[in-house]
């Protein structure tokens, strides 16, 4: 067990340059959580893209700029397969899957499912489920609120809360509602690492961190932040991330 503690303010500052560096070079795709696109993860791209490594961002169905109809019955399977579909895109070399928050079912899910081996899966503050779990049992009630609020307009997408960021977008419905169902995909995975934020007074993680930070199968790090890790701590998560937080 590793815990990190960390109550520095970071700020991002993009760049996007990407350089060459085979040695040591892995892959690294990024998976947002409900009501984000790819946009989320734009500062830890820039950032792993300058330490060498390749990074890719995925927006799952539903959340693009200009969704289509259809895209508003995607489920947490389509999500899943969203995912694997970038995991096959993936060039030679280790692989980390990471998810934020409610993409920790869509991470896990693919890790489970993906014909090609993953040899690291974080959970950047994100759910952590077992078989049969969906998102919606595991949220707190403030969240599921937050749900059927936001789902008045059309019964199908839940709108994103007001006043937040304005790219964010309505978040299918039955991707939250659906169980995830799993094998043993992974324990399979040598590596598995859960990132804590624990500056949040809403947070639905506490049980799960209190349960992980003792188990020897997780790496696990608490970064003293908000939930949007990747805003409020970017250097730090890069550094968790790339293995060279000290």
């Amino acid at each position: 067990m590793h815990t990190d503690m960390n109550t520095d303010m970071d700020t991002d500052t993009d760049t996007d340059t990407d350089t060459d560096t085979e040695d040591e070079q892995r892959t690294f795709v990024l998976v947002p959580g409900a009501w984000h696109g790819a946009w989320a993860w734009d500062g830890i791209v820039a950032r792993l893209r300058e330490a060498g490594h390749r990074a890719v961002a995925v927006t799952l169905d539903g959340l693009e700029p200009d969704p289509s109809p259809d895209s508003a019955a995607a489920n947490l399977d389509t999500h899943i397969d969203r995912v694997l579909t970038a995991l096959d895109g993936c060039g030679p070399g280790p692989l980390t899957l990471c998810g934020h928050s409610y993409a920790g079912f869509v991470v896990a899910g693919a890790a489970d499912r993906s014909a090609r081996p993953i040899d690291r899966l974080v959970f950047c503050d994100a759910f952590v489920p077992a078989d049969g779990d969906s998102w919606w049992d595991l949220t707190s009630e403030d969240y599921r609120k937050r749900v059927v609020a936001g789902a008045r307009a059309d019964g199908r997408t839940s709108a994103p809360s007001p006043g937040t960021d304005p790219r964010r977008r309505p978040h299918p419905v039955a991707s939250f509602l659906q169980r995830l169902r799993l094998g043993d995909g992974m324990e399979r995975v040598g590596r598995r690492t859960l990132i804590h934020a624990s500056g949040w007074a809403a947070t639905p993680f506490t049980a799960q961190f209190e349960r992980l930070r003792t188990d020897p199968g997780w790496e696990v790090h608490e970064l003293a932040v908000g939930h949007a890790v990747y805003d409020e701590a970017p250097d730090r998560l890069s550094a968790i991330l790339t293995d060279s937080a000290r």
